[in-house]
């Protein structure tokens, strides 16, 4: 279980690295590549903006989880 968690984690960690790069700065980002460069006429982020923020913030929490649990777990090996 231990090492199922332990993959999970890698795995969670691997895609929130991504995630945060394509997001945009100040320059623009990796996510202008996937049209989240077009800016509406109505203001604020772009809808492929909006939906990367949701993925991530999704994403930023099963790491959280994942982090918590295999502390629950080492915890009750010990």
């Amino acid at each position: 279980m231990v090492m199922g968690f332990s993959i999970a984690l890698i795995v969670f960690s691997l895609l929130m690295m991504l995630l945060v790069l394509m997001h945009k700065g100040k320059g623009g980002g990796l996510s202008d590549m996937f049209g989240g460069g077009m800016q509406s006429s109505v203001g604020g982020s772009s809808v492929a903006e909006r939906n990367l923020d949701r993925i991530t913030v999704v994403v930023g929490l099963l790491w959280f989880a994942c982090i918590v649990v295999l502390g629950l777990l080492m915890k009750a090996n010990n």
